[in-house]
């Protein structure tokens, strides 16, 4: 009963922000998903139905209500050379196959892995987002009339200094209907929507991607589908942690995994390419008032209103409006307080951010910066907690016996540190190895564990461990060689 209500809440909890909020982002994504098509290599409503469709159904099953989802770059590029070599039925069939793996992995719980994500990967692609987002706009502020530029500046003003008189009406709307108003009542020469691309003029209907359903045409379409089930969830995943942090509210990872499939399953049979949520859109929506799923819903409806319905009044739209309000989202999605903490945080942690920007602006794959990011992030941390790791030892009064005191984490990147700090040549009778202040993660450390014991063994001393905490004990007793037969015939043959 709580949840139907939370659910209802996120609905109808904020209509006039979220209705609002939605119309703002419906125009900014028409040029974007023409745009988008383009890179693809496919007809403007293509995506511009897909932006639709995934915007309706993720406003409906997704998993974080306020986060714009729709047609984006990211599952673009991947899909332009299946395209290019088999046509756009293969795409479509492509976009439900990619679907159905996401709603697998929401099914398998998947989502949980952003916990492996750290601060300065998100901070790294947040940073590079805003980057790519404020270049995609330099072909519309290259070669152009100097009344285009005059048209951004205008539009800017509007938009920061707007807010100073009334929030009722968000910014970005007042933005577009002013300049467009200008733009058509002087017949300004600048570039607008209608030059993008032809808007459709008919809804979309449900068909079958008209390819052979055989082994090979599966084998065609499955490295495209996995590749842009991973990035759109990535994207997505990491999206919502965004959203999650300007909304102040959590969200349901697995849900949106399955929220995103179901969405792109549907949009393969409607004639619609795969696509994510989108942090830019996303932004657009949470600056603008929109904080509920009506928010998305109403962005995919206006869509499909705007280019179907309106589509001559749309087409007017100057694109120094649209471009205004990207270069908005831009200086808002950049995280600022990041280049001042340069300075104060660890090395390790600039490094991986750094590292995460760089290879995002310089491939224009999410996925490549994010992976990156993550794989340098555990590097840094597997060598941190290495360094925290030692061993001690007494030698009986006699001499005969030794205790070793290991204390920290034993893992692959301290095994070594490990084996290195006994001394087996040393002529003892027992030898005691404490191990009751670390833990035994792996299987490197058992086969280091195991090296030590047997090479005292060889040199005639008896080894005892005392202290293991029961994870160790499990791996140890499970994967341990040194207390089995000829294990120590093993090693001196060896």
């Amino acid at each position: 009963m709580h949840s139907l209500r939370a659910y209802r809440d996120q609905w109808f909890g904020n209509i006039r922000g979220d209705v609002l909020a939605g119309l703002v982002v419906a125009l900014a994504l028409i040029p974007e998903a023409i745009a988008f098509s383009i890179i693809a290599g496919v007809d403007p409503k293509i995506g511009l139905y897909a932006s639709f469709s995934i915007a309706v159904v993720v406003a409906i099953t997704g998993g974080r209500p306020g986060m714009i989802s729709a047609a984006t770059a990211a599952t673009a590029v991947l899909m332009v050379t299946l395209v290019r070599d088999h046509g756009l039925q293969y795409l479509l069939a492509a976009t439900v196959l990619a679907g159905l793996l996401q709603i697998a992995a929401g099914l398998l719980r998947l989502g949980y892995v952003m916990r492996f994500v750290s601060r300065s990967v998100i901070t790294g692609f947040v940073n590079a987002l805003a980057i790519l987002i404020l270049m995609a706009q330099l072909p519309e502020l290259i070669g152009v009339p100097w009344l285009t530029y005059v048209m951004v500046a205008a539009g800017l003003a509007v938009i920061y200094l707007f807010p100073l008189l009334t929030r009722t009406i968000p910014s970005p709307l007042v933005c577009i209907v002013l300049l467009t108003a200008v733009a058509i009542t002087f017949g300004l020469d600048v570039r607008t929507v209608g030059d993008m691309g032809e808007l459709p003029s008919t809804l979309p209907v449900f068909l079958l991607p008209q390819i052979p359903l055989t082994l090979d045409t599966f084998m065609i379409i499955l490295p495209y589908s996995a590749a842009v089930a991973a990035v759109g969830l990535l994207e997505s995943l990491m999206t919502a942690t965004i959203v999650d942090e300007l909304t102040d509210r959590p969200s349901d990872k697995n849900q949106e995994c399955i929220g995103q499939g179901l969405a792109n399953t549907l949009t393969g049979f409607i004639g619609g390419m795969a696509g994510c949520a989108m942090i830019g859109q996303s932004i657009i929506n949470v600056k603008s008032g929109g904080r509920g799923r009506l928010s998305c819903f109403c962005a995919g409806v206006f869509l499909l209103f705007l280019i179907v319905v309106v589509g001559d009044w749309v087409k007017q739209i100057p694109m120094a409006a649209l471009v205004a309000i990207m270069i908005m989202v831009s200086i808002g999605t950049f995280s600022w307080s990041s280049i001042k903490n340069l300075r104060h945080h660890p090395r390790s942690s600039s490094i991986v951010m750094l590292a995460t920007v760089a290879c995002v602006v310089i491939t224009h794959n999410l996925a490549i910066g994010v992976l990156v990011g993550v794989l340098l992030s555990g590097i840094f941390f597997a060598w941190k907690i290495a360094q925290i790791f030692r061993v001690t030892s007494t030698l009986s009064a006699d001499g005969t016996a030794r205790t070793y005191v290991v204390e920290g984490q034993v893992f692959f990147a301290s095994a070594d540190a490990f084996t290195a700090a006994f001394d087996w040549k040393e002529a003892l009778e027992t030898v005691t190895i404490d191990v009751s202040r670390a833990h035994i993660w792996d299987i490197s450390s058992v086969a280091a564990l195991d090296m030590v014991v047997l090479k005292f063994r060889r040199e005639g001393a008896e080894v005892e461990i005392i202290g293991l905490n029961r994870a160790s004990e499990t791996i140890v007793d499970k994967l341990a060689v040194h207390d089995k037969p000829g294990a120590l015939d093993a090693l001196i043959g060896h």
